[in-house]
């Protein structure tokens, strides 16, 4: 029985399964060529390139000069396959995730203010305490909504716009 169980052990480690996609191009010779790297495809095929696989997952691609089929959809697709919906969806939801903790922000920041009109206008040294250690765990929520924002818009002004470039997404999908 162990002997079974390592033979299926090792043959799980020899087998690789295959996720990866394959990419065709031709260059201005009329050769075709393959890859399963979009980054070894020189630069100037990379829009003429073709996704090998089954019919549901090819990407079209027009050649210079070739018109629509009268269609107004756009089919441009960054490096990973991405289209403009998941950038448009990306960043929608870091700003809404901004926009909330501005907000979370700013009723901690409202309820920070009340409590030290409390504490300052408190004569009991128990009440003053209580009102200490409520204030302190307001500041502690507004350091950590201090930094989902500072996150948020890292990721909206900075890695967003690079990781775009980077995968060759088109610039108005990512605008804010």
């Amino acid at each position: 029985m162990r002997h079974i169980i390592f033979i299926l052990f090792f043959l799980l480690l020899i087998v690789e399964p295959s996720f990866s996609e394959v990419y065709k191009w031709t260059d201005d010779k009329g050769v075709v060529h393959f890859s399963d790297d979009i980054t070894n495809i020189p630069e100037k095929y990379r829009p003429k390139t073709d996704k090998v696989g089954l019919p549901e997952d090819r990407v079209e691609t027009r050649k210079e000069g070739e018109r629509t089929s009268g269609k107004k959809e756009d089919t441009y697709k960054d490096q990973l396959g991405r289209g403009g919906d998941f950038w448009k969806k990306r960043v929608e939801e870091w700003k809404r995730r901004l926009k909330v903790a501005q907000e979370k922000m700013e009723e901690s920041r409202i309820k920070y203010n009340e409590l030290t009109e409390k504490f300052n206008d408190s004569k009991s040294s128990v009440e003053r305490s209580n009102l200490r250690r409520e204030r302190d765990q307001i500041k502690i929520e507004m350091d950590q909504y201090k930094n989902q924002i500072e996150e948020a818009k890292m990721m909206l002004e900075k890695k967003i716009p690079e990781e775009a470039e980077i995968y060759k997404a088109k610039p108005e999908w990512i605008k804010q």
